[in-house]
């Protein structure tokens, strides 16, 4: 196969993938390596930046999805609603989440000094975050962290897509401090 017919295929794969695919399932469909796949991706991400589809990736999964310029058209299209808005506190707790993953409630309410325990059921409700382990510690706590919803969400394709955090932001102490080592 060349490869302009693997990235076609590649483009078809995503296309009737109901959810996000791993790129060892690609390959194993294609017959090729993940190397190869994840080069005819590239190529493939390349051809989307001028259309209405974009590759969205989390880790080794990959889907498609709409251009988010694209959104208000699609919308319109499917007779959907616009979508309710997040409130304050369950954004704070969104960030928290998306730059801090994987992290677990007690750290979150460490960091917004209240209780998130309703947040975070919305944000589970509306597919936003997802449990991603649990710790091996006295109660087992949830480490939650961020889903491919959440790129849709924020009309992302990455997320090193998200905008890098403000060097003003207040120091930490305490566990969840940061260090540069």
């Amino acid at each position: 196969m060349t490869s302009d017919q693997l990235v076609c295929t590649l483009e078809s794969l995503l296309f009737v993938a109901a959810e996000p695919v791993e790129v060892s399932q690609l390959a194993g469909a294609l017959g090729v390596s993940a190397a190869e796949v994840e080069g005819r991706l590239a190529q493939f991400e390349e051809l989307c930046r001028t259309r209405g589809v974009r590759l969205q990736r989390k880790g080794q999964r990959v889907q498609l999805a709409t251009a988010p310029e694209s959104s208000p058209f699609v919308e319109k299209f499917l007779g959907l609603t616009a979508t309710t808005r997040l409130s304050q506190a369950a954004l704070e707790t969104l960030a928290i989440i998306a730059y801090r993953q994987p992290i677990t409630r007690a750290e979150i309410e460490a960091i917004r000094a209240v209780d998130c325990d309703g947040v975070l059921r919305t944000l589970v409700a509306r597919e936003l975050i997802a449990e991603v382990e649990r710790l091996d510690t006295v109660g087992h706590p949830i480490r939650y962290g961020t889903t491919f919803e959440f790129l849709r969400y924020l009309g992302l394709q990455r997320m090193s897509d998200l905008p890098p955090l403000d060097d003003r932001e207040p120091a930490m102490v305490g566990p969840l401090a940061r260090t540069d080592d």
